[in-house]
C-alpha cells in the first residue's frame, strides 16, 4: 500500500469556490490539492509543469472556458477531468456535456455552501469521484471520423400483443462515463429506429434536463424525461427522471414510482431491467454500460434468463467497468461489445428479430 496522495488541481474563477473545494478535498487524507487557479490558461500552464492526477474544472471562466481548456488539455497532456458546476439551467448544463464530449470523464454538482442541506452528500460525491477518476487511464483525444450511417430497420408501432420474439423496448443502464457512450450509441443509430429506448443514467441531481438537451442536439433523436403513463414511441428516447424508478407496465406504458432505492439508487437500472424482463421477456434488449458498483447486473441476467438479448460494455472502452463487469462475471451478457460497436449490435438485433431487411 502506497502513502502517495491523489494530487488535484482546482480550476474555478471564484476564490470562494476555490477555498470551499480545497476544504472539501483536503478533508480526505488520501487527497492533496496541489494548485488552485482561476482561468483556463493558468490551468494549461499548471498542467504542463506539474501533471496533477485529477483536475476539478468549472465551465464558466473569463478568457478560456472549461470546454476549450478541456479540449486543449486532452489533445496535449491528457489528465482525468471532472466538471464541477452549480448551474442547473438545462441550456447551461448542456455545456457540461459538451465538455465531457471534449474528454472530461464525469460531472459533479458544486455545493453552494456548508449550510446547504445536501452539502455533506455533495462533498462526499466529489471526493469519491476524484478517487475513482484518479484510477482512469486517459488517452490523447483526436478528431473523430464519422462512420457510414447504419442501415435503417423498418419502423413499426409498439404493440405488446405481437409475437414475443419481436423487440418492443431497449433498456439501457449507465453511470460514470455513461453520457459519452449514450451519445455515441444514439448518434450511431438510424433516426427512424423502430423501437423506443428507455435509459437510466445515474447523474447528479438537476443535470438530467441538460443531458436531454445535449443528447437532442448531438444525436438527432427526440429525447424526453420520462413521464408516468406515457406510451413510448419508436425512435424516441426516454430518460428516468431524478428520484423516480422507471419501468414499463403490462400495457406498454411508462411507470414511475417512488419505491425505495435499489443498490442505494433511485432511479435504479435494476428496476428498469426487472420490469422489462417481467413484461417483455425475449421481446426486449438490455444494455449495461460503464459505471461504478453493480446496479443492474443481476437484472441483466434476469433479462437474459427470460430470453432477452443482453449487451455489456467491454472493459477497454469503459471508464469504470464495475456494472458491466459484474454482469459479465455472473453470466448476464449474451454479448460483450466495445462502446463503438453497440449501435451496430442493436441495429443487427432489431433487424433480425423484427423482420426488417431481406
Amino acid at each position: 500500500m502506497t502513502d502517495r496522495k491523489i494530487s488535484v488541481l482546482v480550476v474555478d474563477d471564484s476564490k470562494v469556490a476555490q477555498m470551499l473545494l480545497v476544504h472539501i478535498l483536503e478533508s480526505d487524507p488520501e487527497i492533496r490539492v496541489v494548485g488552485a487557479v482561476s482561468d483556463g490558461q493558468a490551468a494549461l500552464d499548471f498542467v504542463k509543469e506539474h501533471a496533477p492526477d485529477v483536475i476539478l474544472m468549472d465551465i464558466h471562466m473569463p478568457g478560456m472556458d472549461g470546454f476549450e481548456t478541456t479540449r486543449r488539455i486532452m489533445e496535449s497532456q491528457p489528465v482525468p477531468i471532472i466538471v464541477c458546476t452549480a448551474t442547473t439551467d438545462p441550456k447551461e448544463v448542456a455545456t457540461v456535456f459538451r465538455v465531457m464530449e471534449a474528454g472530461a470523464l464525469a460531472c459533479v454538482g458544486k455545493p453552494v455552501g456548508r449550510g446547504h442541506a445536501d452539502f455533506d452528500e455533495m462533498a462526499e460525491n466529489i471526493r469519491q469521484t476524484v478517487k475513482l477518476m484518479s484510477e482512469v487511464k486517459v488517452v490523447r483525444r483526436w478528431a473523430r471520423t464519422r462512420l457510414a450511417p447504419a442501415p435503417t430497420p423498418v419502423a413499426r408501432p409498439v404493440e405488446l400483443s405481437r409475437a414475443p420474439a419481436e423487440i418492443k423496448f431497449i433498456g439501457i443502464g449507465a453511470s460514470t462515463g455513461g453520457p459519452q457512450v449514450l451519445q455515441e450509441i444514439l448518434a450511431g443509430l438510424p433516426k427512424a429506429f423502430p423501437v423506443p429506448i428507455l435509459i437510466v443514467q445515474h447523474i447528479a441531481h438537476g443535470f438530467l434536463p441538460g443531458l436531454a438537451e445535449w443528447l437532442s442536439q448531438t444525436t438527432g433523436f427526440q429525447i424526453h424525461v420520462g413521464a408516468h403513463g406515457v406510451r413510448p414511441l419508436p425512435s424516441h428516447v426516454y430518460l428516468a427522471p431524478d428520484d423516480f424508478h422507471m419501468g414499463i407496465s403490462a400495457s406498454g406504458r411508462i411507470v414511475l414510482t417512488k419505491e425505495g432505492p435499489e443498490n442505494g439508487l433511485r432511479p435504479a437500472v435494476s428496476y428498469l431491467f426487472r420490469s422489462l424482463a417481467e413484461v417483455c421477456g425475449p421481446g426486449a434488449v438490455g444494455v449495461l454500460l460503464t459505471g461504478m458498483g453493480k446496479d443492474g447486473a443481476a437484472e441483466l441476467k434476469l433479462m437474459k434468463d427470460s430470453g432477452a438479448v443482453t449487451i455489456a460494455q467491454d472493459r477497454e472502452s469503459s471508464v469504470v467497468h464495475g456494472m458491466p463487469g459484474e454482469a459479465i462475471e455472473i453470466g448476464g451478457a449474451t454479448q460483450v461489445l466495445a462502446a463503438d460497436k453497440i449501435a451496430d449490435g442493436l441495429v443487427a438485433v432489431v433487424t433480425r428479430r423484427n423482420g426488417a431487411g431481406d
